[in-house]
């Protein structure tokens, strides 16, 4: 879709474009093509060889995200506590949505604090629970059709190390803190650091929210946003930590839309699958054609700034006091810690197995970008290019 339809839409939005959304648009074009070089295998028992390209790595990429998973997942696997995990969600609500869009590295930051504040704090309440607890929070702007819908996961273990350091408090099986209680300090700490972004004179606004520019008017539009109530949803704690993981691994190196939700592209547009959450049942499900042109843009609105982390860790989990912290957790919970991974690390050449006969695939060519490989040596029955 981006290579038939990017040139044209590059075209009509000169000037729109942040140099960021170009280099996304052009590293998914050449993800996995000669524009990015590669090389090829060859088997060395039955001589089948295969190109693969490089891919482009690029974190909005839906083709590069599973290696990147992965990596992660086997990173986070030693983070893990034997206790139940909550996972919570702090929305936006629409109308900050909208400043959001016209101010991402600062609002979404916003986000990030306020939510990752309300959570300890109310934690460690002891009216609640009165522990420390550790939070990993991933940023997810966009609904299941693509427009903007800034939100934020948390993963939350099920309790925390009481203030002493003395022993693990455990959260209730199906409760880890009132979520109106959530919502409100939430809405409090958000929109009291907004104004004061606003004060300092770093928010920006454009077309039809121009005129929050002056105090006045910025005061006015966020007045009823503070008699809303700011959603803060709980969910019934994960069966293990096999499913945290397994949540992990849909959610933290998820983009807009991936691959899998596409059915068709021609000149009606391009179709896919979301969903409708206003629907249950069967219901849910449903279908959506836009127009390349509109289609290209929802994808682009989730780009994120350079250099912006979407997956960040606090309390027990922030990077500071991880080792130490989960170290004391597990010496209250009576647990010993996860054993050493002694296996050798896979080698930068790593390949898989020769898909013909399981044999062992060697390098026999190196191609740099924009160049083919040559061609398999003549009369070769055997040899064959796999699918870019």
């Amino acid at each position: 879709m981006f290579r038939a339809a990017g040139p044209v839409y590059r075209a009509a939005h000169a000037g729109h474009l942040s140099l960021t959304q170009f280099k996304v648009m052009s590293a998914i074009e050449n993800c996995r093509t000669a524009a990015l070089g590669g090389h090829v295998e060859a088997c060395e028992d039955c001589g089948q060889w295969r190109i693969a390209y490089n891919s482009c790595r690029n974190r909005h990429c839906p083709k590069c995200q599973s290696a990147a998973a992965r990596t992660w997942l086997a990173e986070r696997e030693a983070d893990l506590l034997p206790v139940g995990y909550f996972h919570v969600v702090f929305t936006l609500p629409a109308e900050v949505a909208d400043i959001a869009f016209q101010n991402k590295t600062l609002v979404y930051d916003l986000l990030f604090k306020a939510a990752s504040e309300t959570m300890v704090t109310i934690a460690a309440d002891p009216k609640h629970l009165g522990a420390r607890i550790g939070i990993t929070a991933v940023l997810h702007t966009w609904g299941s059709a693509m427009t903007h819908h800034p939100h934020l996961h948390m993963i939350v273990p099920g309790g925390g190390i009481a203030p002493d350091a003395s022993r693990w408090i455990s959260s209730r099986p199906a409760f880890l803190l009132p979520v109106r209680v959530l919502g409100k300090l939430f809405r409090r700490l958000f929109l009291t650091r907004l104004v004061a972004l606003h004060d300092a004179g770093r928010l920006s606004f454009f077309g039809t929210l121009a005129h929050l520019a002056e105090r006045r008017a910025f005061l006015r539009y966020l007045a009823p946003v503070r008699k809303k109530r700011w959603v803060v949803y709980a969910k019934a704690p994960f069966a293990g930590p096999e499913a945290v993981l397994a949540y992990l691994s849909r959610y933290t190196h998820r983009v807009a839309i991936s691959n899998s939700r596409l059915i068709a592209f021609g000149e009606t547009g391009v179709t896919f699958r979301y969903k409708d959450y206003r629907r249950d049942g069967t219901d849910r499900q449903q279908v959506m054609t836009l127009a390349a042109d509109e289609f290209i843009r929802r994808f682009l609105i989730h780009v994120l700034p350079r250099g912006f982390h979407r997956i960040r860790h606090y309390g027990l989990l922030a990077a500071s006091a991880r080792r130490a912290s989960l170290a004391l957790a597990r010496a209250l919970l009576d647990v010993a810690a996860p054993p050493g991974d002694d296996t050798p690390d896979e080698p930068e050449d790593f390949r898989p197995p020769c898909p013909c006969c399981g044999g062992r695939m060697i390098v026999i060519e190196v191609f740099e970008r924009w160049n083919q490989p040559r061609g398999p040596p003549h009369g070769s029955a055997t040899n064959r290019e796999t699918d870019p």
